[in-house]
């Protein structure tokens, strides 16, 4: 029996619970999932590889937030800080990414835009984490997180998982550009962001309503943060440019809408396109981690397409020669 299970059944023990319990599949999280019998219905319990104090535990505090912003994410319904169990609503097994697979192409764009329009909503927050004193309004896509994220995909992709570390000249060059990458979209750090808003991170409740999950790791980051992961994480046919424009005239829209700050579509384009060089590089050396580290070698395959979109963004901005020539060099 797994330590995870064994702490559940403690705690279920304890609340006087039936030890109902089914293992449910995770991505890419060091935490354990479980669908548990709970007050004659059903719960998710999910349990940290260690014991949290409450006051400092971030998915607590970011669901507060959420909660009191009125954005739609599971109700938390127990914890137990030395057991490292958080139950929470069951809000069933229907993940975005899924339904999207089998949609036609009315129904995928009317979901993607409901996304877009809860992005718009999680924007508009900013000001309650800052009010209220959330973590999330402490943590920011500062120029030492961005470049941390982009000098993790330069190790995982080449040394972890290609198993080809770059020369001293080559990484010296790529940190260069990366740095600079990472000065101009700090920024540009100005609202709640989700931070891992992609469809596997949205599901369809009972209700078919949009649900929100994996938050905790929310901070302020760029307009476009959450726009390009919705829109360019794990793919393997790049969008055409007239679908991320209308896309991103939306969320503009949206945010127009709830009154937030009227952003330059102009403007905005830059921004996407950098934070799409930026996220879509992380993203790369998320998946390489996963697959070598980890055995979830299921990510491989949107690698390359990270790389395709990233070159083709380059294309437009016309700048960061070095990494367009060192990107070219894998995809071919």
């Amino acid at each position: 029996m797994s330590d995870f299970l064994e702490r559940l059944e403690v705690f279920l023990a304890t609340r006087n619970e039936p030890d109902n319990v089914t293992q449910l599949t995770q991505d890419a999280s060091t935490r354990e999932y479980f669908r548990i019998a709970w007050k004659d219905s059903t719960a998710i319990a999910c349990v940290y590889p260690e014991p949290f104090v409450a006051a400092e535990q971030n998915y607590l505090d970011v669901t507060a937030l959420f909660q009191a912003a009125e954005l739609p994410v599971a109700k938390i319904l127990d914890f137990d800080e030395e057991l490292g169990v958080i139950v929470q609503e069951d809000l069933g097994d229907t993940i975005l990414r899924q339904v999207l697979e089998t949609s036609g192409d009315d129904e995928k764009e009317s979901l993607i835009d409901d996304a877009i329009g809860l992005i718009a909503r999680i924007q508009s927050a900013t000001h309650l984490a800052y009010q209220t004193g959330s973590v999330a309004s402490k943590l920011r896509f500062d120029t030492e997180k961005l470049l941390w994220e982009l000098n993790f995909f330069k190790e995982h992709y080449f040394t972890t998982l290609e198993n080809r570390p770059l020369a001293p000249d080559i990484d010296e060059r790529l940190t260069g550009e990366f740095r600079e990458l990472a000065n101009e979209l700090s920024t540009m750090a100005s609202v709640l962001c989700h931070r891992d808003f992609h469809t596997a991170n949205l599901m369809l409740d009972r209700r078919n309503d949009l649900r929100i999950i994996d938050h905790q790791d929310a901070r302020i980051g760029s307009p476009a943060y959450d726009l390009v992961s919705l829109l360019l994480d794990r793919i393997t046919e790049l969008p055409t440019p007239e679908w991320l424009a209308k896309k991103r005239v939306l969320l503009l829209k949206k945010r127009d809408e709830l009154g937030l700050p009227i952003m330059m579509e102009d403007n905005f384009v830059n921004e996407f396109q950098l934070q799409t060089v930026q996220r879509c590089l992380k993203a790369a050396g998320t998946f390489s981690f996963q697959s070598a580290n980890r055995g979830k070698t299921y990510f491989i395959p949107f690698i390359r397409p990270m790389f395709r979109i990233v070159l083709r963004t380059l294309d437009d901005l016309n700048r960061f020669p070095f990494l367009r020539e060192t990107l070219l060099r894998e995809v071919r």
